[in-house]
């Protein structure tokens, strides 16, 4: 006679949802700004309170949602809110994310933590938010790390320059976006930290590194995550793909020795291989040497969903 077939736990269609146990955990670690589930055509995030579901199309959203409403009824974590964003193929096409439930006289802009650090969103600045989720092991590798100076180029909302910040560094922050480097201001406010000993401009990073080697500025932390594309000073297109090979030439002339350099980019046609090629050019073209080192993956954002990423450990 067979033996019954055990009972089978429900699946959700879009892949696994955090479990429980690693709800709990980001709590401990004062973490209240992490991935819920990834799919094939989306994702949702956690922002303290709120929910941020990121889709490919619509039908993708509408399953998100309601995987999102069973999810929280099982973990007694029902958010406030819940926003949409549509993933164009175009930058151009990018829109802030839209309300999809909750109440809409709430403010846009809301306070999450990450290890204890706080940051400040705003759902109705533009694309994106305010604070990049996959980076979370690198901006730890930074506090763990304890830099004395830290050059963050595209900096946007300063995340990395707080993180070090917290730990005794002296940062400049570097982004095209006044804006941005104004929310990243509020991020040092946020946690306490005064402003006077970090800089923050507002320049085309590919001037701005040059302009600093002239000073002789060193740094021995430097955080390179520029986006796919963006335009610089005087209509200037900014290519990743091209582009990432001169910009770790130029940071690499202000890297102080043995200092920590972060080459990463969510470019899905830089994978992890073509990041170690452009670093050895690099490497060889400023006549330096490195170790190579990763974080481990997160373990709410798959390693193929993430930024790719890189740490140059100079030698010398």
């Amino acid at each position: 006679m067979s033996r019954p077939a055990a009972p089978q736990s429900p699946r959700h269609p879009h892949g696994a949802w955090l479990a429980g146990s690693q709800l709990a955990a980001f709590a401990t670690a004062s973490t209240s700004a992490h991935r819920l589930c990834t799919a094939s055509a989306g994702w949702v995030e956690r922002f303290g309170g709120d929910a941020l579901i990121s889709y490919k199309d619509t039908a993708v959203c509408a399953d998100l949602r309601a995987e999102l409403h069973a999810w929280a009824r099982a973990h007694d974590c029902a958010p406030r809110r819940i926003f949409g964003k549509f993933l164009p193929r175009q930058n151009a096409e990018r829109l802030a994310p839209a309300l999809l439930e909750g109440d809409a006289t709430l403010p846009m802009k809301t306070v999450v933590e990450e290890n204890g650090i706080r940051f400040g969103l705003d759902f109705g600045a533009g694309y994106s938010a305010g604070l990049f989720i996959d980076q979370r092991a690198n901006r730890a590798f930074v506090r763990r790390s304890a830099p004395r100076r830290l050059l963050n180029t595209f900096a946007y909302t300063c995340s990395f320059s707080v993180a070090a910040a917290l730990v005794g560094a002296e940062t400049v922050s570097v982004d095209l976006s006044k804006k941005s480097l104004d929310r990243g201001r509020e991020n040092f406010t946020l946690n306490g930290l005064g402003t006077a000993a970090h800089r923050f401009y507002a320049e085309d990073v590919l001037e701005m590194l040059p302009r600093l080697a002239r000073r002789h500025e060193t740094f021995d932390a430097i955080i390179l995550d520029p986006p796919t594309f963006s335009r610089g000073n005087e209509g200037r297109r900014f290519q990743v793909e091209q582009d990432l090979e001169a910009l770790l030439v130029a940071a690499l002339e202000v890297a102080a020795p043995r200092a920590k350099v972060l080459l990463s980019t969510n470019c899905a046609r830089l994978p992890r291989r073509a990041l170690e090629s452009i670093a050895r050019f690099g490497l060889k073209a400023t006549r330096r040497a490195a170790d190579f080192h990763a974080e481990a993956p997160l373990p709410d954002v798959p390693a193929e969903a993430a930024a790719q990423s890189l740490w140059l450990l100079l030698k010398s």
